[in-house]
């Protein structure tokens, strides 16, 4: 196997680079980490070797600060030209400068459709996020009008960090086979995080990139959006770990979008699985003791106080594992929060008992 000198867990760095410092992290992969302005503070793109350039995978943050780091890098580090992009997902950390570099550069952008598709609505009607079903949505399911409005305005801000895509695109399937360079890599797909992430295996030098599929410490979000209310996000996740820990092995170098590369990709997986496992748990007893809204639902999951961007996520996040568990029978829903506003004339949210049957 090619670079099997990083075969061993302690082969690995110990500390992360520096922001916009990039590192050889495999032979003809390099390693780059730029800034983000929240609690996950940092994303990771990565510089493929390509003929005489490179491909680079995810582009960081639309914004002055991510600009002013790739303008430094193209003149002076980065000897070689970009040859093409590649976004993993429709999130402005992951895919927010893509449209400057590709303009920039004048090469192609590769997305899955999906993904393609949402990064291209969101920026054709910003106001969706603020429109009617966005707010009733966190109005249905318990959040006050000052805590949702807080939401679809400020909390849903960062959607818009991203730099006008390119109008076409080529489009990466599952199974899709794509030659990097000297490597090829297989194409895969997983919903949850994002609705059509694509990651990378190559099997030949047992790489893994995983985007935000896989992370090595934290849990990637999986949330309900307003568009699809009735969602299962969570089940779709799942079903992507493991179709992953089928199809690619234990011992490949993993590198994902956020924190530290690292080896055993199956037991993390495990522990994904049983992250969530418990919080279904937390929630069944939550509920066990009297019927509540996916908004009364978030302190037994998350601790402390959050801002609207923060408490978007964890709002979305509760509501992915209500509805799985709607899904598969162990809770029920109270109610219908349209009906009920309309007959009492003020709206009372959602709220879930466990299962009876």
């Amino acid at each position: 196997m090619a670079g099997a000198q990083l075969k061993n867990i302690s082969d690995l760095p110990s500390t992360p680079p520096a922001n916009g410092v990039p590192v050889e992290v495999w032979p003809g992969i390099l390693w780059l980490r730029l800034p983000l302005p929240y609690r996950l503070n940092h994303v990771n793109v990565y510089l493929v070797e390509d003929g005489d350039g490179w491909t680079l995978i995810d582009t960081g943050l639309g914004n002055a600060a991510t600009e002013q780091i790739w303008e430094r890098l193209f003149s002076t580090v980065l000897n070689r030209p970009i040859t093409r992009v590649i976004a993993t997902h429709f999130h402005p950390d992951h895919v927010g400068m893509t449209g400057w570099i590709t303009q920039r550069f004048r090469v192609p952008l590769y997305m899955s459709q999906t993904e393609y598709l949402m990064t291209l609505n969101l920026h054709l009607d910003p106001g969706a996020l603020e429109a009617e079903h966005y707010v009733n949505f966190y109005l249905d399911h318990g959040l006050d009008p000052d805590e949702t409005q807080r939401i679809v305005t400020r909390g849903h801000s960062y959607l818009r960090i991203v730099r006008p895509l390119p109008l076409t695109f080529r489009r990466l399937c599952a199974g899709d086979e794509l030659r990097i360079g000297r490597r090829t890599f297989k194409v895969f797909t997983g919903g949850g995080h994002a609705p059509e992430q694509v990651v990378f295996y190559c099997q030949n030098e047992g790489l893994f990139l995983s985007a935000d599929q896989v992370l090595s410490r934290i849990s990637p979000n999986v949330s309900v959006w307003p568009i699809d209310p009735d969602g299962d996000p969570l089940g779709l996740y799942l079903r992507s770990l493991d179709a992953i820990a089928a199809a690619v092995p234990h011992d490949v170098l993993v590198l994902p979008g956020h924190e530290m590369p690292f080896y055993n990709l199956h037991d993390r997986i495990a522990e994904l699985i049983a992250h969530h496992e418990l919080r279904c748990g937390l929630i069944l007893d939550a509920c066990q003791k009297g019927a509540k809204s996916a908004a009364e639902l978030v302190p037994f999951i998350f601790k402390g106080n959050f801002g609207p961007h923060e408490m978007g996520f964890a709002f979305s996040e509760v509501l992915s594992h209500v509805n799985f568990l709607l899904g598969r029978g162990r809770l029920e829903a109270i109610g219908d929060a349209a009906t009920s506003s309309a007959e009492a004339g003020e709206r009372r949210p959602i709220r879930y008992r466990v299962a009876t049957s």
